[in-house]
């Protein structure tokens, strides 16, 4: 199911992996927007809760997945990425598991462009966390965990750690962004169980892992 809605990456690298959920009540509706000219919107892969992999766009051009976005200094986001969208109502029509069929099969398709791209795992990421102030998807319901021993993607073990959620910005998030914002988006990637809003000694010693990790 091809998408007209793409363009020229011009000489972008492909570096980062998003992952989002496509937020519409039905499979067919988020496939038809994908592929409307005029929603102006499209990702590279769409994956269906049985399973299901759709191709949009060729992962050479660039997609309109990621809308407004920052993460390590770069605004461009769409340029520089290979865009997923998970079928899931989101959390305005009944946020839902991800089923296991839909993350086998999203594992299988990561482990494919990675191996065409050399994406670090620190660059795997959600839509929430390069547009924290506007977006939540794919949400704290989304395995990353699984994802990440799976070898796709960065999960933390806790350190000691005595950061400040300014250090977020050195991971990677936006700066400008709304400093609450920026702990949910962080939360509900690295520590889903308990989503407030509110920094403490367990996300300071997260972040401390994950960027020991990275390098960064």
């Amino acid at each position: 199911m091809p998408s007209p809605n793409h363009d020229s990456r011009g000489d972008s690298p492909i570096d980062m992996l998003l992952l989002h959920y496509t937020g519409m009540k039905t499979a067919k509706g988020a496939l038809d927007r994908l592929c409307d000219p005029s929603a102006k919107v499209s990702a590279h892969y769409t994956i269906d809760e049985d399973g299901t992999v759709y191709g949009h766009v060729a992962e050479a051009r660039r997609a309109w997945h990621a809308g407004v976005g920052h993460w390590a200094g770069a605004g461009d986001i769409n340029a520089r990425s290979i865009g997923i969208e998970l079928v899931n109502p989101g959390h305005e029509f009944g946020y839902r598991a991800f089923p296991d069929t839909q993350i086998a099969a999203l594992t299988t398709l990561c482990h494919s462009i990675l191996m065409r791209h050399p994406i670090p795992s620190w660059r795997v990421l959600g839509h929430s966390d390069v547009a924290p102030a506007r977006k939540e998807d794919p949400g704290e319901l989304f395995p990353w965990q699984q994802l990440a021993k799976a070898g796709v993607g960065l999960w933390p073990q806790a350190i000691a750690g005595d950061l400040d959620a300014g250090a977020l910005a050195q991971f990677g998030y936006d700066p400008d962004a709304p400093q609450d914002k920026v702990i949910a988006a962080f939360q509900r990637h690295f520590r889903p169980k308990k989503l407030d809003g509110q920094w403490d000694s367990e996300c300071a010693g997260l972040l401390a892992s994950l960027i020991n990790t990275a390098g960064v």
